[in-house]
C-alpha cells in the first residue's frame, strides 16, 4: 500500500528553518548571526554574535583568567581605538565585549588571555598562514556584498602542487579560471602574492579574490583572465638576510618554474601585455623588485600597500628607462587610508616619488579608513587594480 505524506504547515516552516540556518550550509552572507539560539559545533558560547545592527559581542568562558581582551588590529583600526579592548568578567565567568557598529566588512581578530595571543576558542570561522592562526569576524548587511558568494556564474580554484628546482622541493600554486572558461581560448594572466608570512589559500578565504572576480565579471567590470595565485615565501621570514635573499630567488622561481608551468598547462597571451602582476605588502615589494625589473616578462603592476624609499638602487633600471612608459600598460598604486600615515606610508611615497621624478605614469588610490590588513586589500583589487586590466 502506497503511503500518502502530508507535509502541514508547521512541517513546512520547519523546513524553511532549517534551510535558512547559518551552520556552514551555505555560503552565507551573515554565517555569524545568531538565528537559531544555538552554539557552534563543539564551542562553548556564540561567540562573536554578529546583529543586524553591525554590532558584535565576543564572548570567552575563562573562569580564571585575569584579563581578557581583544587584540590591536583591523577592528580597532576602523573604530579609531588605540591598544588593545579590555573584556568584561561576569560572575558566571563570562568575559564579554561588545563593539560596534562596524562597517560591512571582514575583519581578522585574536583575543589576548593573560597576555597570551590566541584565536577565538568558539569561532569556526578562522584563517592559517605561516604565522600562527587568527580568527574571522563577517559583520553583514542585509544582502550579500561584492566579496560574498552571489547567484552568479561561478570560476574554478585549482590547487597545483609542482617541483621547484630553485626552491629545490615541492610547492603550491592556486589557479582561478574564470566561469565558461574555454580551454582552447588563449587569455591574460595575472600573477597574485600574498604578504609576510601569507600562503597563496590566503587570496582565496581572506581575500575572497575568486567570488570578487565571478561578481565583477557578472557586473561586466573586469576581462576573463586566469589568476595564479604565487606562493612567494622563499626564504623564511625571520631569516636574517631575508629582504637581501628574496626577491632574486622570487625572480628566478617566476623566469624558470611558474612563468613555464603556467604558459605549459593554459592557454595562455604569452608576452608581457599578455601578464600582470601584483601583491600585498611583501608581494607589493616583490611587484616592485621583481616586477618592474623584468618588463621582459610584465606589462602590467598592481602594488598594494607597498613601496620602497631606495628606488635609485632598487629599481633604477626601470626608472631610467627611457621608454618606461611604453612598456607599461598598467601601474596601479594603493593604500587604505589608515595607512597614509606612518612607516608603510613612507615607503609609498618613496616610490611615489621616484615615479613622478620620472613623469612615469601610474594610478594611485586609497580606500576607506582601512589599514595594513584586508579590508584593505580586497578593496583594491574590486575598485582598482582588477577593472584597470586589460581594458
Amino acid at each position: 500500500m502506497r503511503r500518502k505524506y502530508i507535509l502541514t504547515p508547521v512541517a513546512l516552516l520547519f523546513s524553511l528553518t532549517i534551510a535558512a540556518q547559518q551552520s556552514n550550509i551555505n555560503l552565507s552572507h551573515n554565517p555569524q548571526k545568531d538565528t537559531e539560539g544555538l552554539i557552534p559545533f563543539s564551542a562553548s558560547l556564540n561567540s562573536p554574535q554578529v546583529n543586524d545592527d553591525q554590532t558584535v559581542i565576543f564572548r570567552l568562558k575563562a573562569p580564571k583568567a585575569e584579563s581578557v581582551a581583544l587584540s590591536s588590529g583591523a577592528i580597532t583600526t576602523v573604530l579609531g581605538l588605540k591598544g588593545t579592548v579590555p573584556f568584561t568578567k561576569g560572575d558566571d565567568g563570562i568575559w564579554t565585549l561588545k563593539l560596534g557598529p562596524l562597517p560591512v566588512d571582514m575583519y581578522q581578530y585574536n583575543l589576548a588571555v593573560d597576555g597570551v595571543s590566541m584565536a577565538d576558542p568558539n569561532n569556526t570561522y578562522a584563517s592559517f598562514t605561516a604565522m600562527p592562526p587568527y580568527s574571522e569576524l563577517i559583520i553583514h548587511g542585509d544582502k550579500p556584498t561584492w566579496y560574498d558568494a552571489q547567484n552568479v556564474p561561478h570560476g574554478a580554484v585549482t590547487r597545483h602542487v609542482y617541483h621547484s628546482d630553485v626552491t629545490g622541493g615541492e610547492r603550491e600554486m592556486y589557479v582561478y579560471t574564470p566561469p565558461f572558461f574555454d580551454s582552447n581560448k588563449k587569455y591574460p594572466v595575472l600573477y597574485l602574492m600574498g604578504g609576510s608570512g601569507e600562503l597563496p589559500s590566503n587570496w582565496i578565504y581572506d581575500g575572497r579574490v575568486n567570488f570578487i572576480m565571478d561578481n565583477l565579471l557578472a557586473e561586466g567590470k573586469v576581462k576573463p583572465m586566469i589568476i595564479a595565485i604565487v606562493n612567494n615565501q622563499v626564504v623564511h621570514r625571520n631569516h636574517p638576510r631575508h629582504a637581501e635573499l628574496s626577491f632574486d630567488i622570487m625572480e628566478r622561481e617566476y623566469r624558470e618554474v611558474i612563468i613555464p608551468f603556467i604558459d605549459k598547462n593554459y592557454k595562455t597571451i604569452a608576452n608581457p601585455k599578455g601578464r600582470a602582476i601584483s601583491g600585498l605588502s611583501m608581494g607589493g615589494r616583490h611587484t616592485i623588485f621583481v616586477g618592474l625589473n623584468s618588463t621582459d616578462l610584465f606589462s602590467n603592476f598592481g602594488i598594494l600597500s607597498a613601496g620602497d624609499n631606495n628606488c635609485e638602487k632598487t629599481i633604477g633600471k626601470f626608472l631610467n628607462d627611457p621608454k618606461a612608459n611604453d612598456k607599461v600598460d598598467v601601474l596601479f598604486i594603493g593604500q587604505g587610508g589608515g595607512e597614509e600615515s606612518g612607516f608603510f606610508n613612507a615607503r609609498v611615497k618613496g616610490l611615489r616619488d621616484a615615479l613622478d621624478s620620472r613623469k612615469i605614469d601610474y594610478k594611485y588610490l586609497s580606500v576607506g579608513k582601512t589599514g595594513h590588513d584586508w579590508s584593505t586589500w580586497r578593496n583594491l583589487l574590486y575598485q582598482g587594480f582588477l577593472p584597470m586590466l586589460w581594458k
